[in-house]
């Protein structure tokens, strides 16, 4: 049986002298723990060295995809064809189907190879005659690298330490040209102090100091070329009238360096500008389609590199940047920040202050499996970018018009809205149709119920006199009854229960409803003669 063995410095073919120690698999390592006993099972019979480690790099991933590559093909034509009787010990399933298919060479793959490979690692060195040990740990460590790097589809197009000096010095250039301008505008606003409110722009008036210089030169001068028509006119207009000091032409040259310096910085912010937009979408455009150019490179600059934001989670993304608010929510125990960097993208900044942190929370999930997507993926397309952000707006215009409907209506008619509600078609019988009997007036009716209320209502005073008259008797009773004996409690008890029926209460009550009586025949023949 023979055994492709593939090292950092080349392919190596043994040939296993004694195939009954393979069969004890639990104690082969015995077999190889000196060198002396490892030559006694294995013999090299044929090693292949590798010219460059370009060749090592591009038989590796041969290897590791499963494929067959050149310097291997002719390994096997060479040596294994000669002997095709003889099995092929193989460390990859994938690999011996695919010499099988195409070399037709018998591959074996099992646990007792596995095991062989082992063991043949942990005496290479003896094994494989004229390569030193440094010279084998040296090959090794570079075709490591070399394999990491292709793995990672390592390129130069990749390389995000451009993106975090670029934005860097992009945060620079917007800081000194805005000292720049404010120093432009304090120092010619003492000769033309009205052009300031006149013209907004700073660039168009960095230009406009330039071409012009004193103020007295605005009237015959052409500024269609940096000015509209109507800021002209109305720059000339007010040159005429300008409350502004008498300066010299040595300071007005001063004040036109300065300006030559703003325009130029201009210029230069603009085309690193287009340039980090460039390397943007080629180092991670999923990224970029999500959050804009700007707050993707900080995040990067923030975090280091692309390769460490991607290890981030997506809570840690979403409030990169704002790690002081985080501690001092933290140690005074308040509410932790809801966003960070994020907070300047585009998704969040259209949404309503209520929406902020729902929104900024979902951007930071989609935007934390783009930046894994971009760092770690093979693609360098958007579509997975695109597809999140239109998912996202979705989301968003369905909260905004879900307050819009809130705010509009009450909460129980948007649930009522919500629920389905079956009507029911049929209609039952009115059986009041059918009486022959005249109906009476909604005015007689309504009297009725009004008479009916104040017949009730002079009955339950009468009623609550009685029981307080009652509460009054008995208390006397107890107070009295507790001077005496106990057998005369019981006889008193007894006498006022005789004496009760003979109360004049009734009469009283008797007395009222009489009243109330007279009252409604009186209010009944009034309301008569009124309806004839």
């Amino acid at each position: 049986m023979l055994v492709l063995f593939e090292t950092a410095a080349g392919y190596a073919i043994f040939k296993v002298l004694d195939e009954s120690k393979l069969q004890q698999i639990d104690s082969l390592y015995k077999e190889f723990d000196t060198p002396e006993k490892a030559n006694k099972i294995v013999k090299l019979k044929h090693f292949e060295k590798f010219q460059d480690t370009t060749e090592a790099l591009a038989a590796a991933t041969a290897m590791t995809e499963g494929k067959i590559g050149k310097s291997l093909k002719k390994l096997l034509k060479k040596v294994v064809a000669k002997e095709a009787h003889e099995q092929l010990a193989i460390s990859d399933a994938k690999l011996g189907g695919v010499i099988k298919e195409k070399m037709e060479l018998a591959c074996i793959h099992s646990p007792v190879v596995a095991e062989l490979m082992r063991c043949i690692r942990s005496q290479i060195e003896s094994l494989v005659t004229g390569l030193p040990p440094k010279e084998i740990s040296a090959m090794s460590l570079g075709l490591a690298h070399s394999l990491s790097r292709y793995k990672l589809k390592f390129s130069p197009d990749k390389v995000d330490t451009m993106i975090v000096q670029a934005i860097s010095l992009l945060d620079d250039l917007d800081k000194e040209l805005n000292n720049y301008i404010m120093r432009c505008r304090e120092w010619y606003g003492w000769h033309f102090p009205e052009v300031g409110k006149i013209i907004t722009d700073n660039l168009a008036y960095c230009k406009f100091v330039r071409k012009i210089g004193e103020r007295t030169n605005v009237a015959a001068s052409d500024l269609s070329d940096i000015l509209p028509e109507e800021i002209e006119a109305e720059v000339k207009l007010a040159a005429e009238i300008s409350m502004g000091t008498e300066v010299s032409e040595q300071d007005i040259g001063n004040i036109g360096h300065l300006c030559d310096q703003v325009i130029d910085i201009s210029e230069y912010r603009a085309q690193l500008y287009d340039y980090l937009q460039n390397r943007m979408m080629a180092i991670a455009p999923n990224l970029t389609v999500m959050v804009g150019e700007l707050v993707g490179a900080r995040l990067i600059a923030h975090a280091g590199s692309l390769l460490n934001l991607a290890k981030h989670p997506a809570s840690t993304v979403q409030i990169l940047g704002a790690e002081k608010a985080l501690f001092r929510a933290l140690k005074t125990r308040k509410d932790t920040p809801k966003y960070g960097l994020i907070y300047h993208a585009s998704l969040v900044g259209q949404t309503t202050a209520k929406n902020k942190g729902k929104i900024s929370r979902m951007l930071a999930a989609k935007a934390s499996l783009a930046i894994r997507y971009d760092a770690l993926g093979e693609d360098t397309n958007a579509e997975m970018g695109t597809e999140n952000r239109a998912k996202l707006e979705a989301r968003l215009r369905q909260l905004e018009e879900k307050g819009i409907r809130r705010i509009s209506g009450t909460g129980k008619a948007m649930a009522k809205a919500d629920k389905y509600q079956h009507k029911s078609e049929v209609r039952m019988y009115d059986p009041s149709g059918d009486s022959t009997i005249p109906a009476t007036s909604k005015k007689r009716k309504f009297e009725e119920v009004e008479e009916e209320e104040e017949s009730e209502a002079p009955v339950t005073p009468a009623v609550k006199s009685k029981k307080a008259k009652k509460e009054k008797v008995v208390e006397e009773a107890e107070t009295s009854a507790a001077a005496e004996e106990t057998p005369k409690k019981k006889k008193k008890k007894k006498d006022k229960k005789e004496e009760e029926p003979e109360t004049p209460e009734p009469v009283e009550e008797e007395m009222a409803v009489t009243e109330s009586t007279k009252k409604k025949k009186k209010k009944k023949k009034a309301k008569d003669e009124d309806d004839e």
